[in-house]
């Protein structure tokens, strides 16, 4: 776990990339052999506006990663946060306490308050009106949900007291997940089940994609399925009535335009109607 948490602490700029573009290439080509639904889409035309948003998502986080730093070497010499303040334990629980924390607060709750407030949950809406769910589509959030995003992982940071080590790991993680638990693949369904105990899977997640309450306002989890089951926010639909989108912007023409996808967040606030 050590060598790990070294790794990881200095990790650089290159590996993460390798990470990022390498989960995706995996989960891109699964897709092709285990697909979930037979989508009858043109695949890289799909692809584009989720690959344009995963860039600004880089272009917002890049510059401003010194924080993260910054925040974590205080909370760290200063002994603050949550991790810190726990009885002394072994190295791997110190880790897995603190990515787990971090996920509570960077990942769940970052969601979860999405939905709740209005113009939170327009900005959120463009990763919602994705017709077509795959492994891009986890890194399509419009750059005002980045920075919302960065600003609750960064709270988390500073809450959690996480090194700089178990910062890039769960960032790491949370990539990779978050491309594993949108990606279009079918694993058998008692696998995906016992899956879902422990971190979120494929079927878990894609409940929440349906595109009517009160499925999408459940399963809001990205790393771990602890937080769904504990705060009650879990839900299971069958894959087979599973419908993508939101059905109060029903125009897939403009959710898969980049400008249409830019302009989302300022049109008038709409929620998903009730499933009957």
């Amino acid at each position: 776990m050590e060598q790990i948490i070294t790794y990881f602490e200095n990790i650089p700029a290159l590996h993460r990339s390798l990470i990022l573009v390498g989960g995706i290439t995996f989960f891109w080509i699964l897709e092709g052999i285990v697909p979930l639904f037979n989508i009858p889409y043109k695949k890289w035309r799909h692809s584009v506006p989720n690959f344009f948003f995963t860039l600004t998502t880089i272009l917002v986080n890049f510059p401003l990663a010194f924080l993260f730093l910054m925040t974590s070497d205080w909370a760290v010499a200063n002994d603050f946060g949550i991790i810190n303040w726990l009885p002394e334990m072994p190295l791997w629980l110190y880790v897995i306490l603190g990515v787990l924390f971090l996920d509570l607060i960077g990942a769940y709750a970052a969601h979860w308050v999405e939905h709740k407030i209005k113009p939170l949950w327009m900005v959120h809406l463009v990763h919602h009106s994705d017709h077509n769910v795959d492994t891009t589509t986890a890194n399509r959030h419009h750059p005002l949900e980045s920075l919302i995003r960065y600003s609750f992982t960064l709270l988390g940071i500073f809450l959690v007291g996480a090194p700089i080590g178990v910062i890039m790991l769960y960032q790491s993680m949370s990539v990779v997940l978050s491309q594993f638990n949108h990606a279009n693949i079918q694993l058998p369904k008692k696998l995906d089940k016992a899956i879902s105990w422990v971190i979120v899977s494929p079927d878990m997640h894609k409940v929440h994609h349906h595109y009517k309450l009160p499925y999408t306002d459940s399963n809001y989890g990205n790393i771990f399925a602890i937080w769904d089951r504990l705060f009650g926010t879990y839900m299971y639909l069958d894959t087979e009535k599973i419908v993508y989108g939101v059905d109060t912007f029903p125009d897939e023409k403009e959710n898969s335009s980049i400008i249409g996808l830019l302009k989302q967040p300022f049109h008038k606030y709409r929620r998903p109607t009730t499933e009957n």
